[in-house]
C-alpha cells in the first residue's frame, strides 16, 4: 500500500471550471492533483467523451441523450475551453504532466470497452486507472488483466473473497461517510488499501487521513492538495 496519501480531483476542478471539462482537468493539475477523476459517455458514433450524465441537458442546456449526438454534433455545443471533450483528449493532457494519472469512473460496463481501446492506442495503460461498481470493474479486468481497479463500495460490509479474487483491485473505494480507522483495517486484511469520495471539508479530510486512507477524491483539490502537504 502507498504511503503518501494520493490527491485525486473530482470531475477536474469544478469549483473553477465547468466539470469534466480540458480546462477543468488542467487546472486540476496544476493544482497538484496526483490523479484526476473523469467520467465517461459514449457518443452515438461509439466515441468516449468527458460527461457524467446521460444527457446534455444539466450542463449544456440541451435535452438530447448523448448516446444520441454523433462527435461531430457534440464539438457544435460549447465555445472554445466550454465543450464536451474526448476521452483521448483528457489522456494526453494528463500524460502531459509527469506522474499524474487518470481514473476513469465507469458508472456502468458499457463504455468499458471503448474507454479501454483509447487507453491502449495511446499507450497509456500505465497511466490510467478505472473506478466503478462491480459490472463495470468486471469489464475491465476482462479487457485488461492488469489494470487498476478501484471498486466502488457502499455497503458497510467488506466484499467477499470470490469476488476480490475475481476483480483483484488495488482500491475499495467507498463513499467517506463508511470510512474510519476499523473500516480500513478490514480492507487491509483483504490486500486492499482504501481510496474514498468525495470529501470537500478541511474536517473531513483530516479525518480521513487519521483513518489510514490512502487516497481521498474531492472537488476542492486545492483544499485537499493544502491538507495533505500539511499532514
Amino acid at each position: 500500500m502507498p504511503n503518501r496519501v494520493l490527491a485525486v480531483a473530482h470531475r477536474g476542478d469544478p469549483y473553477r471550471h465547468r466539470e469534466n471539462t480540458l480546462p477543468s482537468v488542467e487546472s486540476a493539475l496544476a493544482a497538484g492533483a496526483d490523479a484526476v477523476e473523469v467520467d465517461v459517455q459514449l457518443t452515438r458514433d461509439g466515441v468516449p467523451v468527458l460527461l457524467h450524465d446521460q444527457t446534455l441537458e444539466r450542463l449544456w442546456g440541451d435535452p438530447r441523450p448523448v448516446r444520441r449526438v454523433t462527435l461531430a454534433e457534440l464539438e457544435q455545443i460549447g465555445g472554445p475551453g466550454l465543450r464536451v471533450p474526448t476521452l483521448a483528449e483528457a489522456v494526453k493532457a494528463v500524460g502531459e504532466t509527469p506522474g499524474a494519472r487518470l481514473l476513469i469512473d465507469l458508472d456502468d460496463a458499457g463504455p468499458a470497452a471503448a474507454a479501454h481501446a483509447v487507453v491502449a492506442g495511446l499507450g497509456a495503460e500505465q497511466r490510467v486507472g478505472y473506478c466503478g461498481p462491480v459490472g463495470a470493474m468486471l469489464a475491465v479486468r476482462a479487457l485488461d488483466p492488469a489494470a487498476e481497479l478501484s471498486l466502488t463500495w457502499t455497503l458497510p460490509r467488506q466484499p467477499v473473497p470470490a469476488l476480490l479474487a475475481d476483480l483483484r483491485p488495488r482500491y475499495l473505494n467507498p463513499p467517506f461517510g463508511l470510512v474510519d480507522a476499523e473500516y480500513v483495517r478490514a480492507a487491509a486484511e483483504a490486500g486492499l488499501a482504501v481510496s474514498t469520495w468525495t470529501a470537500d471539508r478541511r474536517r473531513t479530510m483530516t479525518r480521513l487521513l487519521g483513518a489510514g486512507v490512502a487516497s481521498v477524491t474531492s472537488n476542492r483539490i486545492t483544499l485537499l492538495r493544502r491538507v495533505l502537504d500539511r499532514a
